[in-house]
């Protein structure tokens, strides 16, 4: 799964950081067992695809700094995880696919304008061509505003760092996975819900949905149009569910689905620590570079 989390990638980071609106969490690539995690003040950051998400620049400045201080006056890369809730990622299936890499993002951008609540021909775009049986060619890509990156990007220089590569908690996060036929992962943060789709090891379909609250009920309201998709057009059920961001909620929703589509719920885990809502994307960042 690791070309899936390693989208907008540059030479290999000395630190890497995952950004949400609960908090920041960051590790040095080096030593993945000295993951820290601190928390936000409310109203830091306000995760949105279209306004500006950090609304204090100074204090996640000063988190940035509190947890990777600087080491002298040498420039440090870092990787950047960005909350689902910012970008756009879809799967786009093409009949025929071109070689040329300036035809492949006019495609790209093309298909991606309908579906994205931004301006996509200055946005920043990646894209990664999938494993998939049959003629046609499925492509996974993902978009975020070039004014976001900016933003996202403008504390981590400030810090000395130079961000080379940004990428999106969900993707980084499935490297967390075994997949084996079709599975779910479903990640919970704040009021953002995830859902990707993969068939073996593809992403087949990703949702990305603001809710009112963290509701069993509206998140349910998400999974069920997602389960009759996979009988639809997957023509099969998924074998499993993993889990990211529930903490404790994890032990009435894992019975509960498990009996209403005898599927197999599984917490996801990591060799680094206990994923949380905050430090997912980050623990699944560092499983591919470890």
């Amino acid at each position: 799964m690791n070309a899936l989390a390693n989208l907008f990638q540059d030479p290999p980071p000395t630190h890497a950081f995952e950004l949400s609106e609960e908090g920041i969490a960051c590790a040095p690539v080096a030593q993945p067992a000295l993951a820290k995690f601190a928390p936000f003040e409310p109203g830091v950051l306000l995760v949105s695809p279209l306004h500006d998400n950090i609304q204090q620049p100074q204090a996640l400045l000063n988190e940035i700094q509190s947890l990777a201080p600087a080491n002298g006056h040498r420039k440090r890369r870092a990787a950047v995880i960005l909350p689902d809730y910012c970008a756009r990622v879809a799967v786009l299936d093409f009949d025929t696919f071109p070689t040329d890499l300036d035809e492949q993002q006019a495609l790209v951008r093309f298909r991606l304008k309908k579906s994205v609540p931004f301006e996509v021909d200055t946005a920043v775009v990646s894209y990664v061509e999938q494993p998939r049986s049959g003629a046609k060619v499925a492509i996974l890509a993902a978009v975020i505003s070039s004014d976001i990156v900016v933003q996202y990007e403008a504390p981590f220089r400030a810090a000395g760092f130079h961000p080379g590569l940004v990428t999106t908690s969900s993707l980084a996060a499935l490297n967390l996975l075994a997949p084996d036929g079709i599975t779910l992962l479903v990640k919970l943060s704040g009021r953002v819900l995830s859902v990707l789709v993969l068939q073996e090891n593809a992403v087949n379909l990703a949702r990305c949905i603001e809710m009112e609250g963290g509701r069993l009920d509206d998140i349910e309201s998400v999974l069920h149009p997602t389960i009759a998709y996979i009988e639809d057009e997957l023509k099969g059920r998924p074998k499993q569910i993993w889990l990211a961001g529930f903490g404790g909620e994890m032990e009435q929703l894992a019975p509960r689905w498990e009996k209403e589509w005898n599927v197999g719920v599984e917490r996801i885990r990591s060799r680094f620590g206990s994923p949380e809502k905050g430090n997912v994307g980050l623990l699944g960042y560092l499983e591919s570079v470890a």
